[in-house]
């Protein structure tokens, strides 16, 4: 595995965790952690021994937005300089998903692999907006949340502009953004912005158990494919959405991983699936 120094990477059992390493800051948001994290989650797509990301904050809390240091950086910097350290990563030219989910997030939706957001304590701004690219997100009940963006004189960062009204509504979505009012998991979860929210205790073992069985009884290949049909389908017509089903079910049944579906199945065993 790479050395990094503001994240953790760690591998089990076909689930890789990925845990934002800067405690003392609240795992404030860096470019340095961005490269990092960018680095390992490109790898993690193409190692066929990854099969499920988690990703979570080290301490307290999950990531408590941008770095104010770095910020002062960028009010200060006259060249741009500082804004455009944030994108020194050395990226493939962008294709399919992240060609249509260009910026700073898309290489997210462009990995195949499922990705689990374990969001353990405050979750603000630029943090906020990295989370609602993963694919599922979990939370504790007392988590913080804030878009934090207008109180800090910004602007609807990154793509959360049309993102968040997709999560949870318009009005929803403009209430936080507009606001930057905190609030905290169980109303993350009842708006729809994470998929479910727990006691503190039970957050990280219900996502593990949850990243195990992605890893071990779904096929990689199917979920790969999903995840690009859905996240195609918001610049698709219904028939064009449709179109590529019935070509994507057509080559499946051409595959190993639906011939040991159906025979794991039949003979009532565990499934040893090979992404294929």
């Amino acid at each position: 595995m790479a050395a990094y120094t503001q994240i953790l990477e760690t591998q089990q059992d076909g689930v890789l965790t990925l845990t934002l390493n800067r405690p003392e800051r609240l795992n404030a948001w860096t470019p340095v952690m961005q490269a990092e994290l960018e680095t390992a989650i490109r790898a993690a797509g193409g190692n066929p021994d990854v099969r499920c990301i988690i990703i979570t904050g080290a301490g307290r809390g999950f990531c408590a937005g941008a770095d104010m240091n770095h910020l002062q950086d960028i009010q200060d910097d006259t060249s741009g300089a500082a804004q455009s350290a944030t994108a020194r990563v050395e990226r493939p030219a962008p294709t399919g998903l992240e060609k249509t989910y260009d910026g700073r997030f898309g290489y997210l939706y462009a990995c195949p692999k499922p990705i689990i957001a374990a969001i353990n304590g405050p979750c603000a701004g630029i943090g906020l907006v990295f989370s609602l690219f993963t694919d599922l997100r979990f939370t504790t009940d007392d988590a913080k949340f804030t878009t934090a963006f207008a109180q800090r004189g910004l602007i609807a960062e990154h793509g959360i502009g049309w993102l968040l009204p997709r999560l949870v509504g318009e009005a929803n979505a403009l209430d936080l953004l507009f606001t930057a009012r905190v609030f905290k998991g169980d109303e993350a979860a009842s708006l729809g912005l994470v998929n479910k929210s727990l006691p503190a205790a039970e957050l990280m073992p219900h996502v593990q158990e949850l990243a195990a069985f992605l890893a071990t009884q779904v096929s990689p290949r199917s979920v790969a494919v999903m995840k690009r049909q859905v996240r195609a389908a918001y610049f698709q017509s219904y028939t064009e959405s449709l179109a590529e089903a019935d070509a994507e079910m057509a080559a499946s049944f051409t595959t190993f991983d639906f011939k040991e579906g159906v025979a794991s199945f039949v003979e009532r065993r565990a499934p040893a699936f090979q992404g294929k």
